[in-house]
């Protein structure tokens, strides 16, 4: 299923790879400051440069070119374009650029899927880390300035998506800056989460930062009717008279609808309801997903745990 793009994103993406007068794909030889963020194993990568125009106190420099290298999909080279021009169309100081926001690269490229908002957060990241590499060249204190250049998230913080190598303070940050309340944002905007699943749910995983980090009474409050809106649906689903195999069978299909295409999705991925026997249900992981080394616990800790959890708790999910 191809992605849904605004015009202005598929524009600055074929004005980027057709190499058009004025557009930013490329690298600048010995940048002022250079910024990388993504890898090639998780399908996103960018790597960004900027030239700067220099003043005696380096406070002042200005930023008059910017250039990157981006690993990945149509969005992630929009965004990358879109990053160039707002840094171009006003004569930023370095400290200045920092102010850009992912959000200004999405309202830029006019919207972005939900699945791919990531690839603004990429860009973003990628500036900052340019800027931070400006200003230990350029010998400027930015923690006098009070600035947190993030230098120790990675050294000193636990892992907790393995699949992505990113760590407990770099998730905590971005939750925080990007205002993410759920698992599916956290996946949407930083891919956590996204491959094998197992750190969603699991002890220090996903799921409890996110409970420590938005923990309040109105939080508590929607915990519980969320608590009491599954045990409702839990005895209706156990409820024969009430639950007919058709209502069964919409339930799951609605699911996986909502729930779990939308994470498939997110690597190109999807997954086919094959069949329903009594409380077995039989599916086949398609597209990415299919020849995935990991496409067993997809199945049980993604399919099986989240139709467990919401539809019933004797179901088994069989991969054909």
């Amino acid at each position: 299923m191809p992605w849904e793009y605004s015009d202005k994103t598929k524009e600055l993406f074929n004005a980027a790879v057709q190499g058009e007068k004025g557009t930013h794909l490329g690298e600048i030889k010995e940048p002022d400051g250079i910024g990388n963020h993504g890898s090639i194993a998780c399908g996103d990568a960018l790597s960004f440069t900027f030239r700067v125009e220099r003043n005696s106190d380096p406070l002042k420099d200005v930023i008059v070119e910017a250039r990157y290298l981006t690993f990945g999909c149509t969005s992630a080279i929009a965004s990358s374009e879109a990053l160039c021009r707002i840094l171009e169309s006003k004569r930023f100081t370095p400290i200045e650029a920092l102010e850009i926001t992912n959000k200004d690269i999405v309202d830029f490229v006019g919207g972005l899927p939900e699945q791919k908002i990531h690839c603004s957060v990429m860009g973003a990241e990628a500036l900052q880390a340019a800027v931070f590499d400006w200003a230990e060249k350029r010998g400027v204190n930015l923690t006098a300035l009070g600035i947190d250049n993030h230098q120790q998230e990675q050294q000193e913080g636990r892992i907790v998506c393995n699949c992505f190598g990113l760590s407990e303070p770099y998730i905590r940050r971005k939750i925080r800056e990007l205002n993410l309340r759920t698992i599916p944002e956290i996946i949407g905007s930083i891919k956590a989460g996204g491959a094998c699943t197992l750190c969603q749910n699991k002890q220090g995983g996903l799921q409890d930062i996110l409970d420590e980090i938005w923990e309040s009474e109105n939080i508590r409050q929607k915990a519980t009717d969320n608590s009491l809106q599954k045990i409702n649906e839990q005895s209706e689903a156990n409820n024969t008279e009430q639950n007919s195999p058709f209502k069964f069978f919409k339930k799951i299909e609605k699911l996986i609808d909502d729930k779990i295409r939308p994470i498939l999705r997110q690597d190109n991925g999807d997954l086919e309801l094959i069949d329903i026997k009594d409380k077995t249900i039989y599916v086949a992981l398609q597209g990415t997903c299919s020849g995935c080394a990991g496409a067993s616990q997809t199945i049980k800790y993604l399919v099986e745990d989240l139709l467990k959890e919401n539809v019933d708790s004797e179901i088994r999910v069989i991969q054909v």
